[in-house]
């Protein structure tokens, strides 16, 4: 029961963050429809889409949404890395609050890591704390279409022993966008991690895509590619490869090191208050990395 006690730990800490919370929204106004409305087109478009499963962590939504939501991650490591296999299990959670339709504030990673290497003792811990906040500069629900950058710092706030808690923090700037055609959407988000001690941490750019189509509102399946290419090495540990968006290990010899993870899932709107997400990725091409496969779970509470 230890890891949900800490999840909760971190949700009070998020909370306190961002106090703003506390506001009271305005009554919504009920506006008569007219006769003619196609009340197909009256539904915002947005409410169709399947937000990013696959990486909860850097793959971020380009739509502003109210949401709590605990994530589940089970990850294998590849036979060749430094640890001869094994695997990690992610209890984590996030939060995100819509201050204003355009501008979004978030806590994207917290929670509690338990490791498993194939060869060496198991570990456990807290992970990093990361909040951070976006803007939708541009929004055209007439033409289903959002863009989206923004900026995420991650405190070295959790524990050596899950290789987490070191260097000076990592900034995490991005830009997200979002197309619709009709029920089928595209997203896009490309970033680069950067730390303020490039020792301990890598300089990681990141990319990916994912296509979904609304079935119905129970069943929204999507494709999904994520990857990961290190374009300044660290120098914290003598590994040549890096563990990319959950451990930032600084490794060594990983300079030009590229992973991709191809996958997919669904999500599904059980109720308008609640979510439920599932993803499955495999890394192509190059095996020799921190990521063999994994698979990612979550629930969304919407507020």
């Amino acid at each position: 029961m230890r890891p949900f006690a800490l999840l909760a730990a971190n949700a009070v800490l998020a909370a306190g963050l961002f106090s703003p919370l506390a506001l009271q929204a305005g009554e919504p106004v009920a506006v008569p429809l007219s006769k003619s409305v196609n009340l197909e087109k009256a539904i915002d478009w947005r409410e169709h889409t399947a937000a990013p499963v696959a990486d909860p962590i850097l793959f971020e939504d380009a739509v502003i949404r109210n949401e709590i939501r605990p994530v589940f991650g089970y990850q294998n490591l590849a036979d060749d890395f430094a640890t001869q296999g094994g695997d990690l299990q992610v209890y984590g959670m996030q939060l995100r609050w819509a201050a204003t339709p355009r501008f979004g504030l978030m806590m994207v990673k917290g929670g509690w890591n338990e490791f498993h290497p194939g060869a060496g003792p198991d570990s456990d811990g807290l992970g990093d704390l990361g909040v951070g906040l976006k803007y939708a500069v541009i929004d055209l629900p007439e033409h289903q279409f959002i863009l989206t950058p923004g900026v995420t710092y991650e405190f070295p706030t959790g524990d050596e022993e899950v290789y987490q808690g070191n260097g000076d923090g990592l900034w995490n700037f991005f830009v997200s966008s979002q197309k619709g055609f009709g029920d089928f959407h595209l997203q896009a988000n490309v970033g680069i991690q950067v730390p303020n001690d490039d020792y301990w941490k890598s300089t990681i750019l990141h990319y990916h895509l994912q296509a979904d189509y609304y079935v119905c509102s129970h069943f929204i399946p999507f494709v999904v590619a994520n990857g990961y290419t290190v374009v300044k090495e660290g120098g914290a540990v003598p590994l040549d490869s890096e563990g990319y968006d959950l451990v930032n290990f600084g490794s060594a010899y990983a300079d030009g090191e590229t992973q991709i993870t191809v996958g997919g899932g669904f999500r599904s709107h059980l109720t308008s208050y609640l979510d439920f997400g599932f993803a499955y990725t495999k890394s192509v091409g190059k095996k020799e990395g921190f990521i063999d496969d994994r698979f990612i779970v979550d629930f969304v509470i919407k507020f």
